[in-house]
């Protein structure tokens, strides 16, 4: 891998956007967007696909331990427990996902309050239409890339809903400018745990995760399948002892990755012992990555960029343009 190498592949230069992702998070954190108004809210719904449904995969793991029920829909359907103390949170980077348009217009005939993110887009319209609270956030290269600047956009647009204090944002930020020296395109070298990752990557990778750190997991499989056009698996660590590890009496072609958090529960801990006892035991070869420390936000995000750069790299190295996906195109051209 070298700089060279990398400019030639990704024709539309979105490591270079990576590059500046935690000085995109701080300019995020700098602006005032719009605060949405709301109180008394105590069920959150997060409605997105891909790069944007990731936004709310993270909020959801940050607001796990908060007197806030969260619902994360990926599709076209609205739970049905709504009500004037429900909050629908639509966010589409262009504007125009058919399924998060569903999911506000059928939100709009509820009780529900409403605050919808995007670009632009038939969203922006229909909510002006229908004054609607919307924030316009201007999207950088891609909705994949766009990560930083949606989600510390939105963290502050519902600051009134959202129990973060603005120290938790701060630290995530100041450990995201750590990552990036350690990780960017100017370090290509055997230290960078980006490129390490990707290097190693040779097959179908299975990512193994405890239950706090599922979205960063779901995170990387994504982009993984998007940038490097892989097949790519995810299993809960501790649910993965039940059923999933049988597979491995079998030789495959899948090779495991262990996502693991610096203060895991005690319980998560010991079964990550066992799997890799087992591992080492059936000379099954893994790989093991672990998060900073630091509060849950700063853990979700740093792994977040440390495993869209290794998607990007891991793209590179086989001569993949990371920036172009025709298949998504193709479904939604038929939609």
């Amino acid at each position: 891998m070298n700089i060279e190498h990398l400019q030639k592949i990704d024709t539309k230069k979105m490591y270079q956007v990576y590059d500046n992702w935690s000085e995109i998070a701080r300019s995020s954190l700098e602006n005032n967007p719009k605060i949405l108004e709301v109180k008394d809210i105590d069920h959150i719904i997060f409605s997105g696909m891909g790069g944007s449904g990731s936004i709310g995969d993270v909020i959801n793991s940050i607001l796990s331990k908060e007197d806030i029920h969260v619902t994360v829909v990926k599709g076209y359907q609205l739970p049905n427990n709504l009500d004037s103390r429900s909050l629908v949170v639509t966010t589409s980077v262009s504007g125009n996902t058919i399924e998060t348009l569903t999911i506000l217009k059928n939100a709009n005939e509820t009780d529900a309050k409403i605050a919808a993110f995007s670009s632009g887009g038939v969203m922006e319209d229909f909510c002006r239409s229908n004054k609607i609270f919307h924030q316009k956030i201007e999207v950088v290269h891609s909705p994949r890339a766009s990560f930083p600047k949606f989600l510390f956009t939105i963290l502050k647009s519902l600051e009134q809903v959202i129990p973060i204090k603005p120290s938790v944002l701060i630290e995530t930020v100041n450990e995201l400018e750590k990552t990036k020296k350690q990780i960017c395109s100017d370090n290509l070298v055997s230290s960078n745990i980006s490129l390490k990752l990707a290097e190693w990557i040779q097959d179908i990778p299975l990512i193994y995760y405890p239950w706090g750190l599922e979205s960063a997991a779901i995170r990387f499989k994504n982009s993984l399948q998007e940038n490097s056009k892989l097949h790519v698996i995810t299993e809960d660590v501790v649910e993965a002892c039940h059923n999933g590890v049988v597979a491995w009496e079998k030789k495959s072609n899948v090779k495991p990755i262990l996502i693991k958090g610096k203060d895991d529960y005690v319980k998560t801990i010991e079964r990550w012992k066992i799997l890799t006892e087992f591992f080492k035991d059936k000379e099954i070869d893994y790989f093991e990555i672990e998060s900073i420390n630091g509060n849950i936000l700063s853990k979700i995000v740093n792994l977040i960029f440390i495993f869209d750069y290794c998607s990007i790299y891991h793209s590179i190295l086989n001569d993949i343009d990371p920036s172009p996906v025709n298949a998504i195109d193709f479904i939604k051209s038929r939609l």
